[in-house]
C-alpha cells in the first residue's frame, strides 16, 4: 500500500515524448494514481461524499487523496461510458419472449449546479433576480439553481392485464396481488446533465433496439406529460421506424385529481378521497379525460363560496386532462386489458436513486463534468455493468496510454530477450 517507485528505461528521440515499455508491460496510467485507485475511487465515489472517499481510499490504501483529485479520477474512470454502451450487444435480446413487453420510460430531475454550469437561458434567469438574503436562498429564489437532468430507463416486462378495480383495490390496500406483478427484467437505467432530452430519448430508442432489433415486440413509452419529452418520444420513434404505444403515467393524473378534490372538499377531507378513487374509476374504465373533466366543472358550478385559487386550480385540473385526452396519451381501458404498465415507478425510483440520493446532497453544487461523470457511474452500478464496463475501460486505457504510441499498436516486451541454451558436446 502506499507509494511505488518504478525505475525503468526510457526510449528518447529529439522532438518526440519518451516511451517506458515498462509502463505499459505494468499497465501504468499517466497520473500518480494506479488503476487500482481509480478503481476504488470511482466505485465509492458514486455512491459517498468526497470526503467520505478520501477516507475509504486513506484507510485502504494509506494514500490521502484531495478533492479535486478525487474529482478528476471518477471523470477519467467515466469517459468511455458512451463507447463502452454504444459497442454493448443487449445483455439478454435473444433470451426475451416475443410476447414479453419492451418498455421505455424517461423523466427529468434538477441537479443545484454551480453557476457557470447552469443552462444559458437558466444563468441568466438567476442573473436577473435579485437576492433578498445574503446568507441563504429565500423561499422562491431556488428555482434558477438547478440543471435539469434527463433520466432513461428501458426494460422488459410481462404483460399483466387487470381490472381498473384491481389497481384501485392495489392502490387504497397492501393486496397480496401486488407482490405476484412481473418484475423488470433486462433493465438499463441511466441519466445526464450535460446532454440534451432529445439525445438522451435518442439513446434510449437506440437502447431498446439492441434489445429488439427485428421490432418484434410491443413497444410502450411511459411519459409525465411534458410537453417537450413527448414530442422528443414522438419524433425519435418516427426516426427510428417503430410503432409505439405513449401513455401517460397514472400517477401524476391522481395528484391533478387530488389537487381538485383539495379545490372542492378541503385538503383532510373523506369524502374528497371517495371523489377522487370514483374519477379515477371512470378514467380507468374507458371515459376520457374531457368527459372526466366535464364531471369537475359540473361539480365547481355546484360548490358554495370557492375563491379564486381554488376555481383556479380547478380550472387547470380542467385543461390538463382535457389537454392530455386530444394528445391520446389516456387509453387505461385498452392498456389495461392488453396487460401494459400504465406508471412510471421505474423511473421515478431511478430519478430519486440514479440522481437525487447522490446528487442532493445538502449544500452541494455541482461542476458540469463532475455530476456527469458521477451519474455515469452510477448508471453503471445500477444496470449492474459495472464490471464488465471496467475490463473495458481498462483495455481503452492501454490503447489510449501506451499502444496507439508504437507502431503495430504493440509496444515492445521491456524484458531482455532469453537466453541460448548451449548444448552440451562430448
Amino acid at each position: 500500500m502506499g507509494e511505488v517507485d518504478v525505475s525503468r528505461l526510457a526510449y528518447q528521440a529529439a522532438g518526440a515524448a519518451g516511451l517506458h515499455p515498462a509502463d505499459a508491460a505494468l499497465g501504468l496510467p499517466p497520473e500518480m494514481y494506479s488503476l487500482g485507485v481509480r478503481k476504488l475511487v470511482a466505485k465509492y465515489a458514486s455512491k459517498l461524499s468526497y470526503d467520505d472517499v478520501i477516507e475509504v481510499v486513506r484507510d485502504g490504501t494509506g494514500v490521502t487523496i484531495g478533492k479535486r483529485q478525487i474529482e478528476e479520477l471518477a471523470q477519467r474512470a467515466a469517459q468511455d461510458f458512451d463507447e463502452f454502451y454504444d459497442g454493448y450487444a443487449s445483455r439478454a435480446a435473444a433470451s426475451e419472449p416475443t410476447h414479453a413487453l419492451l418498455v421505455i420510460t424517461t423523466d427529468g430531475k434538477g441537479i443545484a449546479m454551480r453557476h457557470a454550469d447552469l443552462r444559458p437561458a437558466t444563468k441568466k434567469a438567476a442573473e436577473a433576480s435579485r437576492r433578498r438574503l445574503e446568507t441563504r436562498l429565500a423561499p422562491g429564489e431556488k428555482g434558477n439553481r438547478k440543471r435539469m437532468a434527463q433520466v432513461a430507463s428501458v426494460y422488459s416486462v410481462e404483460p399483466h392485464a387487470r381490472t381498473a378495480a384491481d389497481l384501485i383495490r392495489s392502490l387504497r390496500t397492501e393486496d397480496s396481488e401486488k407482490t405476484k406483478r412481473p418484475r423488470p427484467t433486462n433493465k438499463r437505467v441511466w441519466a445526464s446533465v450535460d446532454k440534451d432530452c432529445r439525445v438522451v430519448i435518442r439513446e434510449a430508442f437506440a437502447e431498446a433496439l439492441k434489445q429488439d432489433p427485428t421490432q418484434s415486440r410491443r413497444w410502450v413509452v411511459l411519459v409525465d406529460g411534458s410537453a417537450t419529452q413527448l414530442k422528443a418520444v414522438k419524433a425519435e420513434a418516427k426516426r427510428a421506424g417503430v410503432k409505439v404505444t405513449i401513455l401517460l403515467d397514472i400517477i401524476h393524473v391522481i395528484e391533478y385529481l387530488w389537487q381538485a378534490s383539495h379545490a372542492l372538499f378541503g385538503t383532510s377531507n373523506p369524502k374528497g378521497e371517495s371523489w377522487v378513487g370514483d374519477r379515477l374509476l371512470a378514467l380507468l374504465s374507458g371515459s376520457s379525460g374531457g368527459e372526466v373533466a366535464k364531471t369537475i366543472r359540473w361539480w365547481a358550478r355546484r360548490a358554495k363560496g370557492l375563491d379564486r385559487a381554488q376555481i383556479a386550480a380547478l380550472a387547470a385540473v380542467c385543461r390538463y386532462l382535457a389537454n392530455k385526452t386530444r394528445t391520446r396519451l389516456m387509453h387505461y381501458a385498452d392498456a389495461l386489458r392488453d396487460g401494459l404498465p400504465i406508471a412510471t415507478g421505474v423511473i421515478e425510483g431511478a430519478c430519486r436513486h440514479l440522481v437525487q440520493d447522490r446528487m442532493g446532497v445538502g449544500g452541494a453544487r455541482w461542476s458540469l463534468t463532475g455530476a456527469e461523470a458521477i451519474l455515469r457511474l452510477r448508471a453503471l452500478r445500477a444496470s449492474r455493468d459495472f464490471d464488465e464496463y471496467w475490463e473495458f475501460h481498462l483495455v481503452q486505457e492501454r490503447s489510449r496510454n501506451h499502444a496507439s504510441q508504437y507502431a503495430g499498436g504493440e509496444p515492445p516486451s521491456p524484458l531482455p530477450p532469453p537466453r541460448r541454451q548451449l548444448r552440451r558436446v562430448k
